[in-house]
């Protein structure tokens, strides 16, 4: 088994969600935590919490800004040593109909469930290679391996999880791993959180009871958390929070071979 103590990660949308439940497994393994999220209170309570078992920064972050990020970056490293884990898991469940589709909504889409994960890679990787150690978890979707109607959302992790399995062949020779987490139904607030964002991409009102129920069917982020670490360990190219995503994912390869 890996020994984690001692390692400095820097987990995006850390301050609730998978991100804090990644956060706990990490801290009580003697990870040194930088958290980034852009809700201020969940971050002071993340903090509250982890700092009692694991030296802790956080860092206020629209993981958009490419600027800020690379600040944090900085002020994380400077205050909490050279990090090692980078966890590019900030994300957004945004939804809208084709019909209803405008630039301003891909944007919003693309911006933090895409580009938040390019910005972080792309913050991070330099300072990896040059010390030849790192590890990188970008956070997708079962919805990035079997689509359905959620374009805005499919778009986005489908693009994840091939940006995932490609850096991993090509960092590989620098000794860094990557893997890509493809959570099912987890028990988190990702619902809420979307309809606090701007462009009008949050679920219809009429769809957010099944949707959240639909989420509170699957395990807790702390379950989440301890998945997250066991793929790590086995340095798995893709970690899954369950089952639901298999006959789907069998269904879609059998049609793509079919198609040859």
């Amino acid at each position: 088994m890996r020994d984690w103590k001692g390692s400095v990660a820097f987990v995006t949308g850390g301050g609730r969600g998978i991100g804090l439940g990644i956060a706990r497994a990490l801290a009580h393994r003697g990870v040194s935590l930088a958290l980034a999220d852009v809700d201020e209170e969940s971050l002071a309570s993340a903090e509250e919490g982890l700092s009692q078992v694991t030296a802790v920064r956080t860092y206020r972050l629209d993981v958009r800004d490419r600027q800020v990020f690379e600040k944090a970056a900085g002020q994380a490293e400077r205050a909490l040593g050279p990090v090692d884990l980078l966890f590019n898991n900030a994300g957004i469940a945004p939804y809208a109909p084709a019909a209803e589709l405008t630039y301003e909504k891909w944007d919003l889409a693309l911006g933090v469930n895409l580009t938040g994960v390019v910005n972080g890679i792309q913050t991070f990787l330099p300072r990896m290679i040059e010390r030849r150690a790192g590890y990188v978890v970008n956070t997708a979707s079962g919805a990035g391996l079997v689509s359905d109607g959620n374009v805005l959302y499919a778009t986005a992790k489908f693009a994840v999880v091939g940006l995932s399995e490609s850096l991993r062949h090509d960092v590989a020779e620098h000794g860094i791993d990557v893997s890509v987490l493809c959570p099912g139904p987890v028990d988190t607030g990702i619902i809420a959180n979307t309809r606090t964002a701007s462009a009008g991409v949050a679920v219809r009102d009429d769809l957010v009871p099944g949707v959240e129920a639909f989420l509170r069917s699957g395990p807790s982020i702390d379950a989440v958390g301890e998945m997250v670490l066991a793929g790590m360990e086995k340095r798995s190219p893709w970690i899954f929070t369950g089952y639901d995503v298999r006959p789907h994912l069998e269904k879609r390869t059998a049609a793509i071979l079919d198609c040859l």
